[in-house]
């Protein structure tokens, strides 16, 4: 191969608040061949999640947050070049966590092949991924839907609450999403078939508007923001209430926590279920999940929407936009064509 050199993202410094591009710095590394069991794979599409902000924070969390100067690691696809692992062979597309660099040289055990012949691959980083088991877990096995509730997802123009919606729709519930644009609401309201859409921004007061538009109450409350729109949902809760706690993105930036509403005494009063929840613990059933995912996207009863940067230079720029929610759908960047070397 004609490359001879590596680069990656690396956290130059920590953010306070928000993140900048300054934050980030590009850095170069010989590329080596992979040992016994390992692949050497060149970056084809690359995943930016809000997750990831929690990661560049010095802090204890569930998972070891990113080092200065070291890559960052994230949902990544990629072709073999070079295989020295029982099952994979060159060519292969393989779906892992190496991040945000142009090759990796991974542990087969930490990937898995996607076969491009069932749906796009990119599919892999969103709703047949990590993105799309995410809403599949945090709905059907927390918020549970049943025939006739309501279901409310907050960040729904995002990758997993558009699908939370449609999986909600799927077992019957009524679904109210809530997003900062228009736009965005008129996909999840036209394509989608989400009965109600509420504009965070400009249906004010919020909690008047959720009222509108879940004249009956509350049953689950998928939370993937936090926050003012939290505040607003938990007085409309109904009894035996269900809250998958996701995401808290609008809390993200933040250096010190707000001071809201003292939530407890109504969930205690209103026996509700809030649960936070990380994807790795449906690990064992995640072939289901997939499974049952797939066969949705077939049917065509679960859509999907990607939105894709073109670009190994843009990364930051892509993951910097998720919290100015200028992604509609699954945020990718494009690193490389797929082509063979």
């Amino acid at each position: 191969m004609a490359e001879q050199m590596n680069e990656y993202f690396a956290l130059a410094s920590r953010p306070a608040g928000t993140p900048a591009l300054e934050h980030f710095t590009v850095k170069k590394e010989e590329l080596n061949m992979p040992e016994d069991g390992q692949l050497l794979v060149k970056t084809l599409y690359v995943s930016v999640d809000p997750y990831m902000r929690g990661r560049m924070k010095d802090a204890k969390s569930y998972s070891a947050p990113y080092a200065i100067g070291e890559p960052i690691t994230g949902g990544s696809i990629g072709r073999v070049l070079h295989s020295r692992a029982d099952g994979f062979k060159e060519g292969d597309i393989v779906a892992g966590g190496w991040g945000w660099q142009r090759y990796g040289i991974i542990d087969s055990k930490a990937c898995r092949r996607i076969d491009p012949e069932l749906a796009p691959i990119t599919t892999a980083l969103g709703v047949l991924g990590m993105t799309g088991l995410t809403a599949y877990f945090g709905t059907l096995r927390i918020g549970n839907p049943q025939p006739g509730e309501t279901l409310v997802v907050s960040g729904a123009g995002g990758a997993v609450g558009m699908i939370v919606g449609q999986i909600g729709k799927i077992k019957g519930a009524r679904v109210i999403g809530i997003s900062g644009s228009d736009e965005k609401n008129r996909y999840l309201k036209e394509e989608l078939g989400f009965d109600e859409v509420i504009n965070y921004k400009t249906d004010q007061p919020l909690a008047e508007a959720l009222e509108r538009a879940c004249p009956d109450g509350i049953d689950v409350y998928f939370d993937n923001v936090g926050g003012d729109i939290t505040d607003a949902v938990i007085p409309l809760l109904n009894r035996n209430a269900r809250i998958p706690l996701c995401g808290q993105i609008s809390l993200y930036n933040q250096e010190k926590p707000e001071l809201g509403p003292r939530i407890l005494p109504m969930l205690l009063t209103r026996t509700v279920l809030l649960k936070g929840f990380l994807v790795g613990d449906y690990a064992a059933e995640q072939e289901e999940g997939l499974r049952e995912l797939g066969q949705w996207v077939r049917e065509g009863r679960l859509k999907y929407r990607e939105n894709i940067i073109d670009g190994f230079d843009n990364i930051p720029e892509a993951f910097i936009g998720l919290f100015s929610g200028e992604n509609l759908g699954k945020q990718l960047v494009r690193v490389a064509e797929d082509e063979e070397n």
